[in-house]
């Protein structure tokens, strides 16, 4: 029937039947309703392009490379894409694999389809098993492509689903390489986008892959249970059939087999064999309505004892991927535990499809997406790409970011308002403050918890209602990197951080030439390095005053460039600086209790930008004019430093009584006599303030205060007893 279909609407194929793979295809898309001509002419010409351009080339299988192609089509078909995704899948190799350029493709199929199809190619040219820069530029491009249209990626799995379902014909070094990549990236980005039924299938085939005798025997044992555990879900499910007819509640009612890999880790986890796990039973039931599946979860709570603490649902907290269904975990006959889900057939379509079941076919191949839930799913994938874009990222970090975001379990917390807002796990109130929004996080300077004020580096959990506290004088600080888990927080802390850094060294390097220039009555330098900072290699004059500040340039360099003529040593003698530079210098040289490669009284100066005390792990930087600076290993400053060879070993050496300068910041309620409570705390341990400065701007009182210490031993007892103090917010380290 569907042949005589085809035979009127496409051209005569020259008195051939048209291809069974091909009508596979069709008949996916139009099961029932009555054939788009126009859509399946788009798809044969498609179709033909793809093989004759395929034409003559072999898979490792020994069939025609095309047959790849057809089978991606016919997934594509099967997830209900529309025409425009089906035609660039069944054509995704051709740029890559055939002598057919993008421009023949834009001549024949139009600027849309060359786009998918070109999105596709680079990313089959990404090569994980190259070296960590090289993997993680091949990240940035894949996401990129992704980002300007997500068919790319779904046309991607389609691929990567076949190749993985035809692995076998490989080497096996290939088989590895390939196994890896998809259980690593593949499998956990198509969970991310709701595809749950392709995360299931690769899963199962990176197992089959990767651990062959484990899977053998799983499936061994799980087609040996297979007769017992269908007797047991049919025995199950009785009483509930009945309740349902009693009750008019409309519903379908199937067995639910665990896949091979998640059994696999849940026998690895638990520690356990197969015979031990008890939770290989499970049931989906598929309702009509929303409201019948809370009516069939009173039915099941009703007829069986439900597992309190396996209850999740769903429905009304969905996750972040768009996934909607309530589980609930019961102990039925035989002491046996049951899972059950319970959805809709929306839901259910959502649940095995994902992000591909929001893109809607229209007419001419056009498709429009369900916004609403395209920007429900992929609000992860635009702040992906958003750290990706920054001025300052960097394929390494966005590496980082990626795999934060990509493997963290998730957990659901509410806005003061009762909105729902996922987040992963172990996530903080900072974590949550740049989810709500980016200047929200930038200005956090405290947050509660369910009403009560907590810490800032508190651990989230399912249900808290959290309220953010600003201030617009607040700064993220360096520290918060140590606990913040969302890849959006941690892109915005390090943006700003490294911003606010280069402000200060732009402003440092400015200060340090303009004031050797006047005192050596040669100002004008500054005039010509102004105009023209390209002779010192830099764009910008501001990088000049970076580098100076850095330690990158001395000023010496500087006037050598611009008025290479003799000049006064004296100028350059410590006697003949100011008070305050002499200053400076004297207690550059007495770094104390720090030795150099073993050698003792070396220059040099402790950094400013992170203080170090003994117990902190140091380290040296060779700086340029200014010997040795040391620094904390975690010193936010370290990342912007140039030359690995200018990285030193450096340890501790200290003398009793030694102390240390250490900056500490404190949040507090604020409240009457809190200052009176900070000092006694300090007094109590002996310690020296040097400096102390405080104000409260909006009901917070923030505390800076300059300590004398002799190491972090007698600071961690010091924080302890701070914490202790009535509305204690946070304490940080500067």
């Amino acid at each position: 029937m569907l042949l005589d279909k085809l035979k009127k609407i496409l051209p005569n194929n020259n008195g051939n039947d048209y291809p069974k793979d091909f009508q596979q295809i069709i008949k996916n898309l139009y099961p029932e309703s009555v054939p788009d001509e126009e859509a399946i002419t788009f798809i044969w010409e498609a179709y033909r392009f793809s093989k004759k351009a395929h034409e003559g080339q072999m898979r490792r299988s020994g069939e025609p490379y095309f047959t790849h192609c057809s089978s991606v089509g016919i997934i594509l078909s099967e997830w209900k894409m529309d025409t425009r995704t089906i035609a660039a899948g069944l054509m995704h190799d051709v740029i890559e694999d055939t002598e057919m350029s993008r421009n023949d493709m834009v001549d024949k199929f139009g600027e849309e389809i060359a786009e998918l199809v070109d999105g596709v190619s680079k990313l089959s040219g990404i090569k994980f098993s190259s070296r960590r820069e090289k993997q993680a530029e091949n990240f940035m491009k894949m996401f990129l492509s992704v980002a300007k249209d997500l068919r790319v990626i779904i046309i991607k799995f389609a691929d990567r689903l076949h190749n993985m379902s035809t692995i076998k014909h490989l080497p096996l070094i290939k088989q590895r390489r390939i196994a890896i990549e998809t259980r690593d990236v593949y499998a956990p980005l198509a969970h991310r986008l709701g595809m749950n039924k392709l995360k299931i299938e690769l899963e199962d085939l990176i197992l089959k892959t990767l651990e062959p005798e484990e899977y053998k025997l799983l499936q061994k044992k799980t087609k040996a249970s297979s007769k017992q555990r269908e007797k047991y879900i049919e025995e199950f499910t009785i009483p509930i059939k009945e309740e349902l007819s009693k009750f008019n509640i409309q519903a379908k009612i199937f067995g639910r087999a665990k896949h091979y890999f998640s059994i696999a880790g849940k026998m690895q986890k638990q520690n356990k064999k197969y015979e031990e796990l008890f939770d290989l039973f499970a049931i989906r039931i598929i309702a009509d309505k929303v409201e019948g599946c809370y009516a069939i979860l009173g039915i099941i709570h009703q007829l069986f004892t439900p597992l309190q603490e396996r209850f999740k649902d769903y429905i009304a907290t969905p996750k972040s991927n768009g996934y909607q269904s309530i589980h609930t975990t019961v102990f039925g006959h035989k002491g046996k535990m049951v899972e059950v889900q319970i959805r809709t057939n929306e839901m259910d379509q959502t649940a095995e499809i994902g992000v591909a079941a929001h893109w809607l076919y229209k007419e001419k191949g056009a498709i429009k997406a369900d916004d609403s839930n395209i920007d429900k799913h992929m609000r992860w994938l635009r702040e992906l790409v958003e750290v990706l874009q920054a001025e300052d990222s960097n394929p390494d970090e966005f590496l980082k970011l990626l795999k934060v975001d990509l493997f963290k379990d998730e957990i659901f917390v509410f806005t003061p308002a009762g909105d729902v807002t996922p987040l992963p796990a172990n996530s903080t109130p900072i974590d949550f403050a740049f989810q709500v929004h980016s200047q929200v996080g930038i200005h956090c300077i405290g947050a509660k918890v369910n009403g009560k004020i907590v810490p800032l580096n508190m651990v989230l959990k399912n249900g808290d209602s959290i309220e953010i506290l600003t201030s617009n004088t607040q700064k993220p600080s360096y520290a918060w990197l140590k606990f913040v888990q969302t890849g959006k927080a941690k892109s915005h802390i390090k943006r700003w951080v490294k911003k606010e850094q280069t402000e200060q060294s732009i402003q440092l390097g400015k200060e340090i030439i303009e004031k050797t220039l006047r005192r050596m009555k040669r100002i004008s330098i500054l005039d010509e390095l102004q105009a023209k900072p390209q002779i010192m290699g830099f764009n910008q004059v501001e990088l000049v005053y970076a580098a100076l500040a850095n330690g990158q340039l001395t000023v010496r360099d500087i006037i050598d460039k611009y008025q290479p003529v003799d000049y006064n040593e004296q100028d350059f003698d410590p006697e003949s600086q100011s008070l305050t530079e002499r200053f400076i210098n004297r207690a550059r040289r007495q770094a104390k209790g720090v030795t150099v490669d073993g050698v003792a009284n070396a220059l040099l100066a402790f950094a400013k930008c992170c203080s170090p005390i003994p117990g902190d792990e140091i380290v040296g930087y060779i700086t340029r004019g200014r010997g040795v600076t040391i620094h904390r290993n975690t010193c936010k400053n370290l990342p912007c430093m140039e030359g690995e060879d200018r990285f030193i070993f450096v340890e501790w050496n200290v003398k009793p009584q030694t102390s240390f300068i250490v900056r500490l910041k404190i949040l507090l309620e604020d409240r009457k006599q809190l200052l009176k409570d900070i000092t006694e705390c300090i007094s109590a341990l002996n310690i020296n303030i040097s400096s102390i400065d405080m104000k409260a701007t909006e009901g917070i009182a923030t505390c800076i205060i300059v300590l004398e210490v002799r190491d972090t031993r007698q600071l961690d007892r010091l924080s302890t007893r701070i914490q202790k103090i009535s509305n204690f917010i946070s304490t940080e380290r500067m």
